[in-house]
């Protein structure tokens, strides 16, 4: 099962929603798929949603996926990652309403060069990641605040 969380804040991310619609009904995603689609205003065709989960359902969800495709949020990806889930996560970005500004194209470089998800940094390059990831292995994730903090911090002064 793929669980699709865009996370809590105002913020909508319409643009994933309905990439993730199309891949569905052109059959390249064929697995049973649920969203938790937050403030987003569009509502998903082809896939099961609702807006937002209690912390139990979020948990059960999270522990019952395989793939978790979600927004450059640090909090979702790290707990998806200590679950050993297979991770394509999608920046949401300024230009499209999505977020104040584009701090989470940095958030997942970082994450992509740790090699522990899937970065899916434009919309179109989707499918392909999609269909590559049931093939591809990623670093396991190893617990270390500090060196993550610390890692993220020195490549963000590196920009």
């Amino acid at each position: 099962m793929i669980f699709v969380t865009l996370g809590s804040q105002k913020f909508q991310f319409d643009r994933l929603l309905q990439k993730l619609d199309e891949l569905v009904e052109k059959g390249v995603i064929q697995e049973e798929m649920i969203a938790q689609i937050g403030s987003s205003t569009y509502h998903p065709q082809h896939y099961q949603y609702v807006q937002f989960m209690d912390r139990m359902e979020f948990s059960d969800t999270m522990n019952q996926a395989t793939t978790v495709i979600t927004h450059g949020g640090t909090g979702v990806i790290i707990s998806a990652v200590k679950l050993g889930k297979k991770v394509i996560a999608v920046p949401r970005l300024a230009k499209y309403g999505e977020h104040v500004d584009d701090h989470q194209l940095q958030l997942l470089h970082q994450f992509d060069d740790l090699g522990i998800i899937c970065a899916c940094y434009e919309m179109e390059n989707l499918e392909q990641c999609v269909k590559e990831l049931p093939e591809r292995t990623f670093r396991p994730y190893i617990s270390n605040t500090n060196v993550i903090i610390s890692s993220i911090d020195e490549y963000l002064h590196t920009i």
